[in-house]
């Protein structure tokens, strides 16, 4: 589909430039590439140098981007020796693609003036204020990255010649109209089948089989007989909020916590300002002369007030607390309606305000409150009693290693002991995660499984605590054959009617294949079933891939195979027909440009690979690690 000559050609080169440049080295310090090179290099590109701090600079942003990407899990790639070294020489690579990409846009003559350099920083978005050029957004973004305007422009100046190379020859992969076609007929191919399924539980359950069978099956797959570790634990649970049903909060306490958090059960006292703003004092006096005049306030604040807002609402504003209340309104000290400031001098020029009405401080009373109070005061307690009770339970946990029985009788809780349980089974009560850390991270456990030692005081979301102890510890083991006899027992039987099912089968498929099927399927208690459409998928199956891989049938003969369906049972399939797909026209223009897409991919591999093979490359020690 592709010839040699749009193979050195292609606008797929755009997509790669684009790709490593923007992508993995536009904001990560090739202004080194772009303005020079160093003596300590570490390649050489027909004659064009990458030194050693252009490849480390970019090697250190690799690794930058990928423990972003990573998070924790690059800790152990990066304690690899081989892995980093390999990581090296992928971004060295890289380097020396865009070299001979950049060198190749320049044998085809594609340049960009400093016009056009200049026009595209200016149109981008990421140095833009409200859609303008933003000079000071432009130079520290670029500064903030590594780079000098002047380096910065050149880098962007090897992007739009990419640019360039890309509208050059853009035009220069097709694929024909029946190539498109004959693509989709095979890719949409449906195929018409029909099964004969050979039962293999029902086959399981006939199979006889031996003790030498089982013990030979056991010992060859241990490993999926594997206990997981299993661990009994004690311990005693504390919880902040079970406690509070058991304090009690007297009438005088109530009383006193209200008569001290007054201020919490009420309203402070509030103020209705209005405000008229002028540009000058002399505006403002004028306007306070006026006012003494009798004129009108809500009038002059919509005539003469510089703020549209509250003047267009003769300049009255919402309620105000005392801790809301503009300092400037504060310094007028207005205590009585309809009291007039005089002029105040404020950022937003002159004001005179006047203060519209006053509600005074309002409480409700204790009867209100009352229930509210109470659960304050019983969720005081009721912490203050669980903090005692962690001290009581750590101090005696500690000084009784030997087991819970001492914080059992300080804390008046009852300890809990659980039955074995592991990783994948925690009991509900104590399945948070510091507990399960604490219980599984070993420091609890005695050696050869016996009981360790009491926990800390582990602290839990939502005010609960625990200590902990590991009563019993049973490490990973493989299960005893005797445990797992009756596993094994089942799946050697599985096993050995999965062989004789895929034996009758191969039978049966060679009897097919010679015209004597109906009688065999007969005799062995099968037949087709009803017929079955199959289609291709991304990601298909062994049983996909064999109806696929079966040849066409000829007219009124049909083709053969065996496989498994997907629960595991083996099939004999029945090919009867094969139908080609059939594109809609309005997926035609979309399914082309895809496949195009697809060839491009190989198009660039063939111009890179021929670029490196017509290129002087030499590796300098600056390529090797320090």
């Amino acid at each position: 589909m592709m010839d040699n000559l749009r193979a050195a050609s292609s606008h797929v080169a755009l997509k790669v430039i684009l790709a490593i440049i923007i992508l993995s080295f536009i904001l990560t310090g090739v202004g080194n590439y772009l303005v020079g090179g160093s003596n300590d290099y570490a390649a050489k590109v027909n004659g064009q140098e990458i030194g050693r701090a252009q490849l480390e600079q970019a090697v250190q942003n690799e690794r930058a981007r990928l423990q972003q990407q990573m998070g924790e899990n690059f800790s152990a790639l990066a304690g690899s020796e081989g892995y980093m070294q390999q990581m090296r020489q992928q971004v060295l690579n890289q380097l020396i693609d865009v070299a001979l990409l950049d060198q190749y846009a320049r044998k085809l003559g594609i340049s960009i003036s400093d016009e056009q350099v200049k026009q595209a920083i200016f149109k981008t978005l990421a140095f833009q204020t409200n859609n303008q050029f933003d000079n000071e957004k432009y130079l520290n973004s670029v500064r903030a990255n590594g780079y000098t305007p002047d380096a910065y422009a050149q880098l962007l100046r090897r992007q739009m010649i990419s640019q360039q190379l890309n509208q050059a020859f853009a035009g220069s992969d097709f694929v024909l109209p029946a190539e498109v076609q004959n693509i989709a007929d095979l890719v949409l191919q449906e195929r018409d089948i029909r099964l004969a399924t050979f039962d293999t539980d029902a086959l399981a359950a006939k199979q006889q089989v031996t003790d030498d069978e089982l013990k030979a099956y056991y010992d060859q797959n241990k490993n999926n007989f594997i206990a997981p570790e299993q661990v009994k634990v004690s311990y005693i649970a504390m919880d902040a909020a079970a406690m509070q049903d058991k304090v009690s909060v007297s009438d005088d306490e109530i009383a006193a916590y209200y008569d001290q958090h007054k201020s919490s059960f009420g309203q402070p006292e509030r103020k209705k300002f209005a405000v008229i703003v002028l540009k000058t004092e002399a505006d403002a006096k004028a306007v306070i002369a006026e006012l003494t005049k009798g004129a009108d306030f809500a009038e002059l604040a919509k005539t003469k007030s510089t703020d549209t807002f509250t003047g267009q609402r003769g300049g009255e504003l919402d309620w105000m607390e005392p801790d809301t209340t503009l300092p400037e309104f504060k310094e007028a000290n207005l205590t009585e309606k309809g009291q007039i400031s005089d002029v105040i001098k404020s950022s937003s020029g002159y004001l005179v305000v006047r203060l519209n009405d006053i509600q005074p401080e309002q409480v409700k009373p204790l009867t209100e409150v009352r229930d509210s109070v109470l659960a304050k005061l019983k969720q005081e307690k009721a912490l203050d009693a669980y903090y005692a009770l962690q001290q009581k339970v750590s101090e005696a946990a500690t000084s009784d290693n030997e087991s819970l029985a001492s914080a059992e009788e300080a804390s008046a809780l009852k300890v809990v002991h659980t039955d074995w349980f592991n990783q994948n089974s925690i009991p509900e009560a104590i399945n948070f995660k510091p507990v399960v850390q604490n219980i599984f991270d070993g420091s609890l456990i005695g050696a050869n499984g016996t009981p360790g030692s009491n926990s800390d005081v582990i602290t839990v979301d939502g005010d609960r605590a625990f200590v902990v102890r590991v009563e019993g510890h049973k490490p990973e083991a493989v299960k005893p054959f005797d445990e797992v006899r009756d596993q094994v027992t089942v799946l050697v039987k599985r096993q050995k009617a999965e062989q004789q099912a895929r034996v009758d089968a191969e039978k049966l498929l060679a009897d097919l294949k010679q015209g004597k099927g109906e009688e065999a399927l007969k005799a062995a208690g099968l037949a087709f079933g009803e017929k079955q459409k199959v289609q291709r998928s991304q990601q298909p199956g062994a049983f996909e891939q064999s109806v696929y891989a079966m040849p066409q049938p000829k007219k009124d003969q049909p083709t053969f195979a065996v496989s498994e369906d997907a629960k595991g049972n083996v099939v004999l399939i029945e090919l009867t027909a094969v139908n080609a797909g059939k594109l809609p026209e309005t997926e035609i223009q979309n399914f082309s440009q895809q496949i195009q897409e697809g060839a491009a991919n190989i198009t660039y591999d063939s111009l890179l690979a021929n670029l490196h093979k017509e290129a002087k490359i030499t590796l300098g020690t600056g390529a090797q690690t320090q």
